[in-house]
């Protein structure tokens, strides 16, 4: 190991016996900047920004728990021999699958209940969503993970990353692949890309679908680099076949919204 490099402090400060962790801090930051964004577009479509602000009341300590029963789920040998582990949220993983799944399924039955459309509000709130997966994988940069496997220190130079990036790839004596950051740029770039569409003439529904198409095809491919994949079998990556189901059952809808007319209004319709 290099006693030159120094990882960053995942701890950002205390408060009393209290460890706030830069984790913690970058992913509620990611999560107010959505609600921010998704609460500006409502108004400027005449949607009550309450019932945005009402969702992620419920949808955020929902998506919580989704994301860590999903993470057990598949480390459940583990869990099942240490069962006092299963809430300890702040020791252990969670997945953006299962906060995906958690985040769609509370929106669902809230619209319902509220009487307003499930695919206007999934819209309007797509590029929070994508934007706040963005900037949340930096959390996973301060705790050092998320990455991919070992490469070298040249190979990380060659990608033109400042020093202080490259040095926090140095873990336990070995130089790994930035995967985290390569999601994170692919989820911006995803922000923007639906922001544009935004000004396109879609139909209701479709910026959400786009958004998991775009989401999925990248953390595919990504997915295939990382060491820390939760696993279907000894060799299929479960947040490969999502990704493929979602991508799959995303074209499927859009289509047949189309076909039905059930995707008549254009986004941003009343």
């Amino acid at each position: 190991m290099d006693p030159n490099i120094t990882p960053l402090n995942p701890i950002a400060f205390h408060l009393g016996g209290l460890e706030v962790h830069w984790y913690g801090i970058i992913i509620g930051f990611g999560i107010l900047l959505g609600l921010y964004l998704a609460m500006r577009e409502a108004a400027r479509l005449s949607v009550d920004q309450n019932i945005i602000a009402d969702l992620c009341i419920w949808a955020i300590p929902v998506s919580i728990i989704c994301a860590r029963i999903y993470y057990v789920i598949f480390e459940w040998d583990y869990y099942s021999e240490h069962p006092n582990e299963i809430i300890k949220i702040w020791n252990g993983g969670i997945a953006i699958h299962g906060a995906l799944i958690g985040a769609v399924v509370t929106a669902i039955v809230f619209t319902r209940v509220k009487g307003v459309s499930f695919w206007k509000i999934a819209d309007i709130s797509a590029p929070s969503l994508i934007l706040g997966q963005g900037i949340g994988r930096w959390g996973n940069f301060m705790n050092q993970e998320a990455h991919g496997g070992p490469v070298s220190k040249a190979f990380l130079e060659n990608l033109h990353l400042p020093d202080w990036m490259i040095n926090q790839m140095y873990i336990n004596g070995t130089y790994y692949q930035p995967t985290f950051l390569y999601e994170s740029l692919w989820d911006i770039l995803g922000f923007i890309v639906l922001m544009l569409l935004r000004r396109a003439k879609m139909h209701r529904g479709e910026i959400f679908l786009s958004y998991l198409i775009w989401y999925s095809i990248g953390r595919f491919f990504i997915e295939g680099l990382r060491t820390d994949s939760l696993m279907l079998t000894s060799h299929i990556r479960m947040a490969q076949v999502v990704s493929v189901t979602l991508i799959i059952a995303a074209v499927i809808v859009w289509i047949y919204r189309r076909k039905t007319g059930l995707s008549s209004k254009l986004y941003g319709e009343q």
